[in-house]
This record gives structure tokens, C-alpha cells and sequence, in this order.
């Protein structure tokens, strides 16, 4: 399964290259650390507008039902390539290179070819036998070489697993390390957490705020409108329903006083958003309650169908009223037509009573 922290390449070139390259190799099957192993695969791209290298790994991983390869994209910097220069990485004519990536779980030994930014070949990784042994001291147990692996991709080190201890997270195997590490939770999430006021202490808990996008700015930007000290759970539900900062602010803005986060989960869910409100202002119906506006949304109220009733002189027409319309199958062209076979003006209530009684367009 590919894991979360890998993100979609935003270059076509860089795709197509990518399949270009993985399609020249065979599949095999392989071990991280064996020196003659040609299926761990690499691909780099240079972005020269944040001068950022941007490194792709395809390997293999052993399961259940034998091997899986899979895919990371994430963004490294020059510096920590030991070995790759930038005329190496920028040469016109290409280039074979050799270089590593050290990371406290271990190191990535890379050989390819590079030409104008962009490069390519195989790479071999050896895990770190002192991060192993200190892993085991602290009662996590040992890390298999794909276990290792999963860490040093993911740059997690012993200042996370420190950190994990200090704040008393009940992880204690380095399978919900690398479970964690897989799901992008790192240091940086942990000490954020805590500043905010967080003390998760659950592994599970972590990893699914973290998956559903439960980020530092969402915290803040919600606390920032009053919304503080939510749990976790809230947290999630919030965004999982896609209410953000902006929405909220957007009908508080509208004139709409701070509602809870359940009010505009149900507000959200019905589909109702700021432009619903601006055009019903604009037909004459400002400041609606929240409930009025779901139970419009809900009746198919729409500020399409208010006008058509609106033009044919039916104004300041209630809510209820409105609902009770949509409900009865009474549209505008129903009243419409009506009147051409006769029935003259009546009220929206005797048009209901009428289209009760079976009179059909």
C-alpha cells in the first residue's frame, strides 16, 4: 500500500519518465541491503523555483501475499546528499554519480546517472545497527531491515521516539513507529500538538487525526474564531465534514452570531453556503435562522424557485410557506397553468388544496 506521506508528482514530464524508467527494470524480488540488488529504483527531479531536489523511490516490500512495490516522493535538500554535486546534478552532457542520504534509521546508497537537473538509477539501503540497539534499549524491541527502512524514509529518529516518551504516548512497539512514520506523523506534529495544549498519548488517535488533516493551522484558525479546546474527536468531525475556518467566518460575516460546531456540520452536510444566504437577501429574506435555511435546502427551497413564485406576485411569502409549496409539487408553471384553465387568482394555500385534490397540469 502506498503510504500517505506520498504526494502526486505535479510535472507530467516527471511522470512520464518515471514509468518510462521503472518499466525499463524487472520486477524482482529483493532485500533492502543487498549490495547486488538492482530493484530498489530512484528518480530526481530538480525545481529550480524553491531549489528543491524532489526524490521518488520505487521498492519492493515483502507481505502476506508476497511482494509489493511501492512509491515515495518527498523533497530533500542538496546538502544532505553526501557525495552529489550540483555540476553533477546540472551537467549538460550527464553524469554517472554515487551518493548517500543518512538518516539515524540507516543509509541510502544511491548510483545512477544524472544530466540537467534530473536523475536517475538504483539504490541499496543499510539500516543502522546502534538506532536498532538504542530502539530496543527503550523497549520498543528490533527493527526489521524494511522496518528500518520505513523510518529512514520517513526521517524519524530518536528525538521522536524521545518525544513520544516525554508526552507518555502508549506506543511501545516499532511496528506503531513505523505506523506512525508511514502516516506522516512526525516530530514537528507531536511538539505541535503539545504546544496547542494537545496531549493525545494514543498512537491510533494520532495517526487518524494526521490522515484526516487535522493540522496546526486548522487548530489555530478555529481557536483564532473561538473555538478552543475541542477534542480530538471534534477535530476530526469538523474536518471530515469539510466546515472550515473560512466557512464559519464567511456567515459570521453574513451577520450570523458563533454557532457550534454541530450547527455548522448540519449546515455544511445540507448544503448550505454563504451564496445560498447572499441570494436570499437579495430576494428580501436576510437573517434567516440556521434551521430555516437546512430545511430549505432540505424542501429544494431554492432562490430560483422563490422568485418565480416572487414574480407572480406572491411576495414576503413565508418559509413554512414556501416549504409547504415545494412539498405539494405547487411550482410557479403549476400556477401557471391554473390560471389559463380558469381558476383565476387564488391563494398559495387554495393552489396547495387544488393540486391536493388530483387537478393536474
Amino acid at each position: 500500500m502506498k503510504s500517505l506521506r506520498a504526494r502526486t508528482l505535479s510535472i507530467t514530464g516527471m511522470l512520464a519518465a518515471l514509468l518510462l524508467l521503472w518499466a525499463c527494470y524487472p520486477a524482482s524480488q529483493v532485500t533492502y541491503s543487498n549490495p547486488q540488488n538492482t530493484g530498489n529504483q530512484w528518480l530526481i527531479e530538480y525545481r529550480p523555483t524553491d531549489n528543491k531536489l524532489q526524490l521518488s523511490m520505487r521498492y519492493s516490500r515483502s507481505g502476506a501475499r508476497g511482494f509489493n512495490y511501492n512509491h515515495d516522493d518527498f523533497p530533500v535538500e542538496l546538502e544532505k546528499l553526501t557525495g552529489l554535486t550540483r555540476d553533477q546534478l546540472m551537467s549538460a552532457m550527464g553524469t554517472n554519480v554515487r551518493f548517500q542520504l543518512k538518516r539515524e534509521a540507516g543509509t541510502f546508497d544511491f548510483e545512477g546517472w544524472f544530466k540537467q537537473g534530473n536523475g536517475s538509477g538504483h539504490f541499496t539501503f543499510t539500516g543502522n545497527s546502534s538506532f536498532n540497539s538504542e530502539l530496543s534499549r527503550l523497549g520498543f524491541g528490533r527493527a526489521t531491515d524494511e522496518e528500518l527502512m520505513s523510518l529512514a524514509i520517513s526521517d524519524t529518529g530518536l528525538a521522536f521516539v524521545n518525544e513520544l516518551k516525554a508526552q507518555d504516548y502508549d506506543t511501545t512497539t516499532v511496528q506503531q513507529l513505523v505506523r506512525m512514520a508511514n502516516h506522516g506523523v512526525q516530530l514537528e506534529y507531536l511538539q505541535g500538538l503539545k504546544s496547542l495544549g494537545y496531549s493525545i498519548k494514543s498512537t491510533e488517535l494520532v495517526v487518524r487525526m494526521k490522515d484526516h488533516g487535522v493540522d496546526m493551522n486548522f487548530i489555530k484558525e478555529l481557536g483564532a474564531i473561538g473555538y478552543n479546546n475541542l477534542t480530538p474527536e471534534e477535530l476530526v468531525r469538523t474536518r471530515d465534514h469539510g466546515v472550515s475556518p473560512q466557512f464559519i467566518n464567511e456567515f459570521m460575516a453574513a451577520g450570523y452570531e458563533r454557532a457550534t460546531l454541530n450547527d455548522w456540520v448540519t449546515m455544511k452536510d445540507h448544503g448550505v453556503s454563504t451564496e445560498f444566504v447572499v441570494e436570499l437577501k437579495n430576494l428580501g429574506y436576510e437573517r434567516l435562522l440556521l434551521e430555516d435555511l437546512r430545511r430549505m435546502k432540505d424542501h429544494g427551497v431554492s432562490a430560483e424557485f422563490i422568485k418565480e413564485i416572487k414574480d407572480l406576485g406572491y411576495t414576503n411569502t413565508s418559509v413554512e410557506q414556501l416549504v409547504r409549496l415545494k412539498d405539494h409539487g405547487v411550482s410557479a408553471a403549476y400556477i401557471k397553468r391554473m390560471k389559463d384553465r380558469g381558476y383565476g387568482d387564488l391563494t398559495l394555500d387554495e393552489y396547495i388544496r387544488l393540486r391536493d385534490r388530483g387537478e393536474r397540469e
